[in-house]
């Protein structure tokens, strides 16, 4: 009597493969979708710093007043520019590469390429980061740290956006591992493939002038450059 052959398994089975791979493309979608939202609100603050600068340029020059809360709220917002966009310009694949050896690859060659970076580099240097992180915001969270400098900003709010932009960081690149390995097992597009579409300052600048507050700002700037023009002028 021949022998049955062995019948799949739950695990075995395609229809299983199909729904976990759905299911991880799922969650990367998620975090495409939270990193997307984060990195469009934060480029907003691109249009604060040049307000706030322009406004502490003013009346430094024509009132001879100047505040360091106001200087230090500026680079505050330049560094959550760069730690909280840092996730969305990885899921944007606009992170700096050097492909001169890699872009003569095949685009299998050059995921797997890609896989053996972010396990071997990206995640552990990105878990590091959080690790070193977080004790330097829980202490200047528990100890009140306040800016050296007189008038100057608390500083675990500013301490606090290492672990949050790299958190961002880490769930995207686990979200591009995802979709790396999607495209190897031919169940996924390329990620590689850059996005066509406007870039994310054409985005922000499409909406300044929707909201219609890019006029406003210009005008805000153009009057403070020629008020210290003039401050500058009248000096002896």
């Amino acid at each position: 009597m021949a022998a049955r052959p062995p019948q799949p398994t739950l695990l075995t089975r395609p229809a299983f493969g199909r729904k976990r791979v759905n299911a991880l493309l799922g969650f990367a979608r998620a975090i495409d979708a939270l990193n997307e939202r984060i990195g469009k609100a934060s480029t907003w603050l691109i249009l604060v710093v040049v307000v706030i600068s322009s406004g502490n340029a003013v009346v430094r020059y024509v009132i001879d007043w100047s505040s360091n809360g106001l200087l230090e709220i500026q680079w505050y917002l330049f560094s959550a520019i760069f730690l909280l966009a840092s996730g969305y310009v990885l899921k944007r694949n606009e992170h700096i590469r050097i492909d001169i050896i890699t872009g003569r690859f095949s685009p299998r060659t050059q995921n797997w390429i890609d896989v053996f970076g972010y396990l071997f580099f990206f995640l552990p240097f990105v878990l590091l980061v959080l690790y070193l992180s977080w004790p330097v915001f829980t202490l200047a969270w528990n100890s009140g740290e306040m800016s050296a400098n007189p008038g100057g900003l608390v500083r675990w709010p500013v301490r606090l956006l290492m672990p949050i932009g790299f958190t961002l960081l880490l769930l995207q690149g686990v979200a591009e591992l995802i979709k790396r390995f999607a495209f190897l097992s031919g169940k996924g597009p390329n990620a590689l493939e850059k996005i066509k579409g406007p870039t994310a300052e054409e985005e922000l600048a499409e909406e300044i002038r929707k909201r219609q507050v890019g006029e406003q700002v210009v005008s805000f700037v153009h009057a403070a450059d020629d008020m210290i023009k003039n401050k500058e002028g009248g000096r002896p």
